[in-house]
């Protein structure tokens, strides 16, 4: 941020440049100060796009290329992203604890959580085509134990704080109180792209139960904390306008959710004996259609309420950017419904779905790039 002065005479100048000490400390830039976790939601949206475009049903001449290409700007965006955050904890520590004693910011720290597990799952997805196997295996490792690690802590440090220090009402109620619950179930959806490289035997099984533990761990709370934003909609109305886009925050359990039990049941033979690993094949379908259809149910609800919000003057913030993971969820979701069923309404789905992610993934990059440059974004809050 830069500073404006009114021109002094050099005598003056020389008077206090003299006055002055040999070493002036170096003070942190203004704008690291409002860089929230809220952030990583952009590395999440962007990197889905390259997850769930390599896995569509449909494959058009140069799309794996351009997934490439988003799964590169996903994982430099990652980078900038942690050396900008390490920054702020290093500067502007009172800030980063003031998150965390927000009820409307904590919840966000789960981002951090997701966007290292998507990145790493591009990375085995389509990264391996750009820095070989060998590696793309060892960066999805790191990333993946990094991820969960940080997913399951948040998952339980967030709830405490909001049961001992946040002081919050029923009507502050939303569904970004549900993004430290959903990173395990992501961990559950990209775990299974590591078992195939994991040794036969006891550690593919174990990491597939794992997985089905993470899934159990993330549904069940989102199964405690879903009637609580639902109902916060019913008796108080309306979101207000700025977070009207994070009703779309909703679609992330149930979009994941279905991809993690195809994405598990697709493991279950390598990983474990019958009649298991028939069993959790059909799981995969009994659960995900019912799932899939109220995650449709619920899209259309947001989609309406998302028109009324524009109607009403709705500008641009941040939580546009909860447009795109959620979505990209129910992209692969019906994709891996797709492939245990047979269905080409499945691929259909999947395939309108990810042109409505890519459309929503434009905006909301659009946006952020123009308020980047203008410096609103990283402005203090009014």
């Amino acid at each position: 941020m830069a500073t404006l002065a009114h021109p002094r005479p050099a005598a003056h100048q020389a008077s206090e440049a003299s006055q002055a000490p040999a070493t002036t400390p170096r003070r942190p830039l203004p704008a690291l100060r409002h860089l929230g976790p809220n952030w990583y939601a952009s590395v999440m949206g962007t990197a889905i796009i390259a997850n769930a475009g390599a896995t569509l049903p449909y494959q058009l001449p140069g799309q794996r290329v351009a997934c490439q290409a988003v799964w590169a700007l996903s994982a430099a965006a990652l980078l900038v992203l942690l050396t900008a955050r390490a920054g702020h904890w290093l500067h502007h520590r009172d800030q980063a604890r003031a998150h965390l004693l927000d009820p409307a910011v904590a919840p966000f720290y789960g981002c951090l959580s997701m966007a290292l597990l998507a990145v790493g799952g591009g990375t085995l997805i389509v990264g391996k085509d750009l820095i070989g196997l060998p590696a793309a295996i060892a960066a999805d490792a790191v990333l993946f134990t990094a991820g969960t690690a940080i997913g399951l802590v948040m998952a339980v440090v967030v709830p405490y704080l909001m049961v001992v220090r946040h002081k919050v009402e029923p009507a502050q109620a939303t569904p970004v109180w549900l993004l430290p619950l959903v990173a395990p179930m992501v961990s559950a959806a990209l775990g299974p792209l590591l078992i195939p490289h994991l040794p036969e035997g006891q550690p593919r099984e174990a990491m597939l139960l794992a997985c089905y533990a993470l899934f159990g761990v993330s549904l069940l709370a989102t199964l405690l904390m879903l009637p609580l934003v639902f109902g916060r909609l019913i008796l108080q109305g309306p979101l207000p306008l700025a977070l009207t886009p994070t009703l779309f925050l909703v679609l992330g359990p149930l979009g994941q959710s279905t991809t993690a039990v195809n994405q598990l049941a697709d493991m279950a033979p390598r990983s474990i004996g019958a009649p298991y690993a028939d069993g959790l094949s059909a799981f995969a379908v009994v659960y995900g259609v019912p799932v899939m259809g109220f995650a449709l149910l619920w899209l259309a609800l947001a989609v309406a309420m998302l028109v009324r919000a524009a109607r009403r003057g709705m500008g641009f913030a941040m939580t546009w950017w909860a447009l795109t993971f959620p979505i990209g969820t129910c992209v692969t979701g019906a994709a891996g419904l797709a492939r245990h069923t047979g269905l080409d309404a499945f691929a259909w789905l999947a395939a309108a779905l990810f042109v409505l992610l890519v459309a929503a993934w434009l905006t909301a990059a659009f946006h952020t790039v123009r308020g980047l440059a203008a410096g609103r974004l990283l402005a203090a809050p009014r």
